[in-house]
């Protein structure tokens, strides 16, 4: 970013920084949900009501850690964050199962599922405030294009040189201005 001031350089790698710093909340968020969920598996079921679902939740732990470890140990943590938004797609349509009205634990289910849906919301704002800081680290910079082709110093002079063949005729020979002109052209 050569041809961007200091300040909103600044201000680019501030915010490229918070987003950086966010990803990696959200890996240990990842890692401490994943070992909830791998090592106990039961307390996420009876709290939802999906009982023998605990082989599926555990799969689920496995995930969030891999995703967790991926977020915390990449130069570019955006795809592991992606991931993230969609493994909360595939939460949400799990926790989707226990909406069932026969369901004793739905309320619970519907707790889950807003505090996921906000979880989502953070994730995407992340990836995307990613994306978005390394599109601008990625910009070409124009700041040193001038916009003439062989150069500033070759276009100097080229007005002046062309002068002649560009004035119109009555600037270099202007008509002669008389009373008589002057009368006749009334």
């Amino acid at each position: 970013m050569h041809g961007v001031d200091i300040h909103t350089q600044r201000a680019y790698e501030r915010k490229a920084a918070r987003a950086r710093s966010m990803a990696r909340g959200l890996g240990y968020f990842s890692i401490g949900l994943g070992l909830a969920e791998l090592f106990a598996p039961q307390v996420f079921t009876r709290f939802l009501g999906l009982h023998d679902r605990e082989t599926l939740v555990r799969s689920y732990g496995l995930r969030e850690i891999g995703t967790g470890l991926g977020v915390l140990s990449s130069a570019d943590p955006s795809s592991w964050i992606w991931g993230r938004v969609g493994g909360d797609a595939l939460d949400l349509a799990t926790l989707s199962l226990g909406m069932d009205h026969d369901n004793p634990q739905r309320d619970n289910v519907v707790l889950a599922a807003v505090a996921v849906g906000g979880i989502t919301a953070l994730d995407l704002y992340c990836a995307q405030e990613l994306d978005a800081s390394r599109r601008v680290s990625q910009a070409p910079d124009y700041s040193r294009r001038t916009g003439f082709p062989r150069g500033l110093g070759a276009s100097r002079g080229v007005a002046a040189e062309m002068a002649h063949v560009m004035r119109p005729r009555f600037v270099t020979d202007p008509p002669r201005v008389t009373p008589r002109t002057l009368a006749s052209a009334r």
